[in-house]
């Protein structure tokens, strides 16, 4: 018996049957999993696509770096709103040079929410855990040209401001800092970023595991966009 999702996964997709293949990765601390769905008879031409499934219920599982609070789960709560927000409203205006999924749909259901992506393996199947100066230079490319994109855009419906480590969200990682300069310095860090004169939104979480690279890693596309909001490019 097929599950309120997969059948509105056959509809969004025109096809005659869904099957999950694997799990690409699971969403830190217990908040669901990133699965790739083959497709049957699909009308959309696609083969297969990529499936984020979020449970958004309390978790108990540790957080690996030890923010296992209510506010850490309030934020990731948040982080997940503001992501179907970008796929839903957003992602169509990036361009060739800065390339994410294409969002097919998403749906919700309780606690639970499903969010229906293209698989991006056909072009960029490509992960690394080590990159050298040619490949860091790609993403930064993909970062320039995402940046330039949104120059001067109001983050509506994004986190007014973006980045995981915004530190107006980041009160217990704040008062964990060991480095005692640093930290008297950081809020002044902080509001001369928020104050820059050319603001754009940013990805939020721009980090290695983020970045699929094409077979000859000349070419970029990201994903996760949870941290995605306003910013100093």
């Amino acid at each position: 018996m097929r599950t309120n999702f997969e059948k509105y996964l056959l509809e969004i997709t025109q096809s005659s049957n869904c099957v999950e293949l694997n799990v690409i990765q699971s969403l830190w601390s217990g908040y669901g999993k990133i699965s790739r769905y083959r497709l049957e008879d699909s009308k959309l031409g696609a083969k297969t696509v990529v499936i984020k499934a979020i449970s958004l219920g309390k978790t108990d599982s540790a957080h690996p770096r030890g923010w296992n609070t209510n506010l850490s789960h309030q934020r990731k709560l948040k982080s997940y709103e503001i992501e179907t927000c970008w796929y839903k409203n957003w992602a169509h205006k990036t361009t060739a040079q800065c390339t994410i999924p294409k969002f097919i749909g998403e749906f919700s259901e309780n606690e639970s929410q499903w969010i229906v992506l293209e698989d991006l393996n056909e072009n960029f199947p490509i992960r690394k855990q080590a990159v050298d100066l040619n490949e860091i230079k790609t993403c930064l490319k993909w970062l320039a040209h995402f940046h330039g994109r949104f120059i001067g855009e109001k983050p509506v419906g994004l986190w007014k401001v973006g980045t995981y480590w915004h530190l107006a969200t980041r009160p217990e990682e704040f008062e964990k800092i060991q480095d005692n300069e640093l930290k008297a310095k950081a809020h002044r860090i902080d509001a001369l970023l928020n104050q820059c004169k050319f603001q754009t939104i940013l990805h939020g979480d721009a980090k290695l595991a983020n970045f699929c690279f094409s077979a000859d890693s000349r070419r970029v596309a990201a994903v996760d966009f949870q941290y995605t909001g306003g910013g100093c490019g």
